[in-house]
């Protein structure tokens, strides 16, 4: 491997990570950047938002992109998209100006994902390499997750909230130079812009912009309640299926879905999509529990998911390391899983006395679990490709589920709050009312004023208000107890997928030495 292009994969390593954290940094401190703008909440959700519905586009487009324009040259234009784009929000004179950098920063972030898998296995195509290659990919699943959460913190609480923002200049501007170093300029291949897939890529636009959008904003509309939610689900109905069926008799698509044939291509495009909104809620859960009871700022919470995040660096190599020996990667997979769920299933057993402390031995089997499921998912996919030539379709196939998988798992979250939430709060209240209703018994019976502990609440002036705080405060608990368990049974269902879907494969340095 030469040198100089190890310098290119490094530049394209740090600005996909820099992107990641233009999503996962600005979800985690979005109530500070609305701070910073002077906006309410309801504007404040489109951030997420459309950073999402672009990100989807991008990583579908990506792979076919490249191919036509040039590695070397179509990364250079997505890093500095993304730098750009970047610099440019905290200047932004209106709402308006928000949203469309936000867009363009998505836009970018799905760009520069599936270059970073094509550059690894480029850069790494000695079969004997090839996992240690796919350990750099594998970084941003979830490395940029956990990690995320620090620099919210260290931005919001210790520095200025531009930054979250700000930090993506110098982290693209490091890659960019190291591309144009490092990268081999390939020769274009324009003549495919002439069978160019237009109708698929306005296809995508629409149905996924469309089902993003609608999973992101449903439930502050209250779903189908909302003309607008109406209209989005209409839309992405229509549209999804009809670019689905474009993509599968178009010559040159974007997607191939004909490589979902093969039942390892297959399995990673379902074990890839689920695993990421476990991993992205695992991590969003802690936090949000640790700020909602016990009042942590991101600065004293972000300790629980680096655990998980800055072991990735040495852990991913040592499975990949593993796995070099002929072990099963499904073994490896199944018993990775197996480690996400006890992690699941010991922290539904949250209440209101936990702190940090006791989210680090679980979190720890997180921290163990996820290298093990994504070295030996992106293994199980790699070795199913057969040649150069479908890469970019794989690259394409595997990455936009990836990408809808940001969205399923807010919707997730928003539905398990209101599901299981109503249901805690109203169960609490028609306690208190039975507790209520006992009391007053007692004390017409006694004559002796009787005030239950659970009433009396913490000193107050309005005991109302410490009543209705205690309440909530449960409901919170419960309802973040019922979504580990949620977390649990899609993990289990996943290991299920494991055992019945993709079949076995040696490591890259004997599956390869086949062809």
């Amino acid at each position: 491997m030469e040198t100089r292009l190890f310098f290119g994969l490094a530049g394209i390593l740090l600005a996909t990570i820099a992107s990641e954290f233009n999503d996962q940094v600005t979800s985690i401190a979005l109530a500070d950047v609305r701070g910073g703008f002077s906006i309410s909440r309801d504007p404040g959700t489109w951030i997420p938002s459309l950073y999402v519905s672009a990100q989807i586009v991008g990583m579908a487009v990506s792979p076919w992109m490249l191919v036509t324009f040039s590695l070397r040259r179509w990364t250079l234009f997505s890093i500095a998209l993304c730098g750009v784009s970047s610099a440019l929000v905290p200047f932004s004179p209106n709402i308006e100006a928000i949203y469309a950098l936000r867009l363009l920063q998505g836009l970018a972030g799905g760009l520069l994902i599936p270059l970073l898998m094509t550059t690894a296995l480029r850069v790494f195509s000695n079969p004997k390499l090839r996992l240690y290659g796919l350990a750099f990919y594998a970084l941003t699943a979830g490395f940029t997750a956990g990690l995320g959460a620090s620099l919210a913190a260290l931005w919001t609480d210790l520095v200025d909230w531009r930054f979250v923002f700000f930090q993506a200049v110098p982290a693209t501007v490091l890659g960019g130079a190291l591309v144009w170093y490092g990268e081999n300029q390939d020769a274009p291949q324009y003549e495919r812009l002439r069978i160019m897939d237009w109708r698929g890529m306005l296809l995508l636009v629409i149905g996924f912009g469309a089902f993003s959008t609608m999973l992101y904003q449903g439930d502050r509309l209250d779903w189908f309640n909302s003309n607008l939610i109406c209209i989005l689900a209409f839309i992405s109905a229509l549209a999804i299926p009809l670019f689905l069926l474009n993509e599968w008799l178009h010559p040159l698509p974007l997607i191939k879905l004909q490589l979902l044939g093969r039942r390892n291509i297959a399995y990673g495009c379902i074990a890839l999509f689920t695993f990421l909104i476990i991993a992205q809620a695992g991590s969003t859960v802690p936090l949000t529990y640790l700020q909602a009871i016990q009042g942590y700022r991101p600065l004293q919470a972000q300790l629980v998911t680096l655990e998980v995040a800055l072991p990735q660096l040495f852990l991913l190599p040592a499975v990949a390391y593993v796995l070099d020996f002929d072990i099963d990667p499904r073994l490896v997979s199944l018993a990775g899983l197996g480690l996400m769920l006890v992690s699941c299933v010991g922290q539904s057993f949250v209440d209101y006395t936990w702190t940090r402390d006791q989210f680090f031995s679980w979190q720890a089997f997180q921290m163990v679990g996820q290298p093990m499921v994504t070295m030996s998912l992106l293994e199980l996919v790699t070795n199913a490709v057969r040649g150069p030539e479908e890469a970019p379709f794989v690259a394409a196939l595997i990455n936009t589920p990836r990408a809808v998988s940001a969205a399923v798992a807010t919707w997730l979250l928003q539905f398990i709050v209101r599901w299981r939430g109503n249901l805690h709060s109203e169960r609490l209240v028609d306690q208190l009312g039975q507790n209520r209703f006992e009391l007053a018994l007692n004390t017409a019976s006694f004559g002796v004023p009787q005030t239950p502990t659970i009433l009396a609440g913490p000193a107050s002036p309005d005991p109302l208000r410490a009543l209705s705080f205690a309440v909530q405060q449960q409901v919170t608990v419960l309802t973040i107890a019922d979504t580990y368990l949620v977390l649990g049974v899609i993990t289990a269902l996943l290991m299920v997928v494991v055992m019945l879907l993709p079949v076995h494969t040696p490591p890259p340095r004997i599956a390869l030495a086949r062809h």
